[in-house]
């Protein structure tokens, strides 16, 4: 690396921001939709460059946390900022989903180990940070924005490795806990988007703050919808399933139609800021926000629609799957 080259890393290293991982989340859903339409050569494309830049943005967080601690609890205890970081948990198990096979499931089992641990301090420590260690200068629920919704979008990924997982070992533990972070997910988003649909009627907004992050009020449905098809596609012998299938299967198709309701709005939205409003389109780590949701609905409509035998629903993923391809060589 030269001398002029290594101010530019430092300052990277700087501002990398909290959800810097979101890239990693969209290329790899977008790789394993390729993958659903057997387009396995685009599909291993993006699954390679998923996986270099999950190495690569591990090691430059890795930096920051070492050089800039301050700037980085400053991001956790920011209610804007903070829970970008479960875009680290979500993306380790998206690129766990892509890699996993029954025969070698030992990258998707080491990415899991690793995103629970992670998956428990964000889950407890960034909403306790708000409430018992943060001084906030106006109420937290101002700050309420789409970017909330990857707590949901992290819950449901943990929930998609132990069902997966689960299903090759037809583990009861891992079944039970599958079940138990998709309804816990649900939940979450019945409450995030209760405060986040309140602050958009409440709170009056210019074109800047309907940003990208409202994209993931799709994608955490989207993810749910895939976590609920991948608990219906274990055995259905397991206590669990047997006890909890049909609430699964009907919320599931429920929140995928919610999913699907709300891309017009999102596009309404998109419309009102760009066109009406001329607010310039530029780069940002935001735009990946797009990106993932276009793609995990069309991975959660193939797979939903196939274990739920709702052959419109694979219809309606495979087309997905190109739109997404194409948002991503957009961002």
């Amino acid at each position: 690396m030269s001398r002029h080259d290594q101010p530019l890393l430092a300052e990277a290293i700087r501002h990398l921001p909290s959800g810097a991982f979101a890239f990693v989340m969209a290329t790899g859903i977008v790789s394993t939709a390729f993958g659903g339409i057997d387009h396995h050569v685009v599909s291993n494309l993006l699954m390679v460059i998923s996986i270099a830049a999950l190495g690569g943005l591990a090691v430059l967080m890795a930096l920051r946390i070492a050089r800039h601690g301050p700037a980085v609890l400053a991001d956790a205890r920011d209610p804007a900022r903070a829970f970008g970081f479960f875009t680290l948990v979500a993306a380790l198990n998206v690129v766990g989903f892509e890699l996993y096979s029954p025969s070698a499931p030992g990258a998707a089992i080491a990415l899991a180990v690793v995103s629970v641990p992670l998956w428990v301090l964000f889950s407890y420590g960034l909403p306790g940070s708000f409430i018992l260690v943060g001084e906030q200068s106006e109420p937290v629920a101002g700050k309420v924005d789409g970017s909330w919704f990857l707590w949901v979008v992290g819950t449901q990924s943990v929930a998609i490795a132990a069902a997966t997982i689960g299903a090759r070992h037809t583990s009861h533990g891992l079944a039970d806990i599958a079940v138990a972070l998709w309804g816990i997910g649900v939940l979450l988003y019945l409450m995030l988007a209760t405060l986040v649909t309140l602050r958009l009627l409440a709170t009056p907004g210019g074109p800047s703050g309907l940003n990208p992050s409202y994209w993931i009020y799709m994608g955490a449905t989207a993810i749910t919808v895939l976590a609920g098809s991948t608990i219906l596609a274990l055995p259905s012998d397991l206590p669990i399933i047997a006890a909890t299938s049909a609430v699964v299967s009907g919320l599931t198709y429920i929140l995928w139609a919610f999913g699907m309701w709300w891309v017009p709005l999102l596009l309404v939205f998109g419309f009102w800021r760009h066109v009406v409003h001329r607010e310039p389109i530029r780069y940002e780590t935001g735009l990946w926000s797009i990106v993932f949701p276009l793609g995990m609905f069309a991975v959660a409509s193939m797979h939903f629609g196939e274990v739920a035998r709702l052959p419109f629903l694979e219809s309606i993923g495979h087309g997905g799957a190109w739109i997404a391809g194409l948002a991503w060589l957009a961002v």
